[in-house]
């Protein structure tokens, strides 16, 4: 086989949620790209209804679904629609998620509790919910977006850091449980310039991180969209049950805040 035949996704159908924007949109047009009939979950309509209309471009099936990962019932209907209108699905990506600063002694009990809901439970559940259907296919893939906060000793992150180091331990140990037909990996993005951050970081601490990366840069979502492809393909058959750091070499905290 031509190794670039190796990173193909003909055939293949894969939900990814928080598509709409970001990181979540760069890896539903990588798999387009790649052949990859998709499906996109999040909690803005329009948002993916835009990406749906960028990947039909591409020759591929699209749909669009409003999902909030925080409820279970549109979780289970997002992979619904996804099996009945695609016919089957091969591969996850769990992107949805995200948490700021947290104060540790002011932070509600409940407010931790919703943030691992957000970032661990609902990837959980979708977990669940698509194993069967790409058992039924013959094979799978799983992708979690975890984060460099999952390894990063730093103050205000708690609860983030906390629910980030959950997911990345829960890749590991759902690669066990899920081989051989499905794969589980994660991805460890470290800071990425996406539109929304772009707005809103101020350029003294933008300037910061960068100094602090080695490559001296922040990431893009392409960055993480590439590592994305990689994972998802055959070319990494023999992965499992690893999280890929795409920090820009980061060994400590460039993270704002």
């Amino acid at each position: 086989m031509n190794i670039l035949q190796r990173f193909s996704l003909t055939d293949s159908v894969a939900v990814v949620t928080g598509a709409g924007r970001g990181i979540g949109r760069a890896i539903a047009l990588a798999y387009a790209q790649a052949g990859a009939d998709v499906v996109l979950g999040a909690r803005t309509l329009s948002d993916v209804e835009r990406v749906a209309q960028e990947i039909r471009t591409l020759g591929c099936r699209a749909l669009a679904v409003s999902c909030d990962v925080n409820d279970a019932e549109q979780r289970i209907a997002l992979i619904t629609q996804a099996r009945e209108h695609m016919g089957r699905i091969t591969h996850l990506v769990n992107n949805a998620g995200g948490a700021g600063p947290n104060d540790p002694l002011t932070l509600s009990v409940e407010r931790f509790e919703d943030i691992m809901r957000f970032n661990v439970s609902s990837a959980y559940h979708l977990c669940q919910l698509c194993v069967p259907h790409m058992r039924d296919a013959g094979s799978g893939n799983i992708i979690n977006i975890t984060s460099g906060a999952a390894r990063y000793a730093q103050t205000q992150f708690s609860a983030y850091g906390t629910a980030k180091a959950a997911l990345s331990h829960m890749t590991r140990l759902l690669a066990q449980d899920f081989a051989p037909l499905v794969r589980v990996n994660a991805i460890a993005p470290g800071p990425i310039l996406t539109d929304a951050l772009n707005r809103v970081l101020p350029e003294p601490m933008r300037d910061g991180m960068v100094r602090a990366t080695p490559l001296q840069s922040l990431g893009e979502p392409e960055d993480i969209s590439a590592a994305a492809l990689y994972l998802a393909s055959p070319a990494s058959r023999w992965v499992t049950g690893k999280i890929i750091e795409v920090d820009g070499g980061a060994e400590s905290s460039v993270w704002p805040g």
